[in-house]
């Protein structure tokens, strides 16, 4: 949540993926396509409670640590390549840092 100067609180939605727009399919496309078509779309909205969270490529392992740093929940890596699947895959893997408030006590370190 953010302030608005005013005192009030408003909610930012992180948008990453596109899996669906005007009721056309598009888990079949690649990743990096569908991040494409999202960033174009929300180029067009004027809201700006909608954060389009861009693609990282890199060194996961020093990503993870600096999101750890951060306070973070942690980091979801996935293939450019892969279409959409729910549930467990191959193809995306996510990496939640123990400390994190998201995460249950039980898992933290301590």
């Amino acid at each position: 949540m953010k302030a608005d100067g005013l005192g009030r609180h408003e909610a930012v939605l992180f948008a990453f993926d596109l899996i669906e727009h005007d009721g056309v399919d598009l888990r079949d496309l690649p990743l990096i396509e569908r991040k494409r078509r999202l960033k174009k779309l929300l180029g067009r909205a004027k809201r700006l409670s909608i954060q389009f969270v861009e693609h990282l490529t890199g060194d996961g392992p020093t990503v993870f640590d600096h999101v750890c740093r951060m306070g973070l929940e942690g980091i979801v890596s996935k293939r450019t390549d892969a279409p959409y699947r729910s549930g467990p895959s191959k193809t995306w893997v996510k990496a939640k840092n123990p400390a994190s408030d998201a995460v249950p006590p039980s898992r933290c370190r301590q």
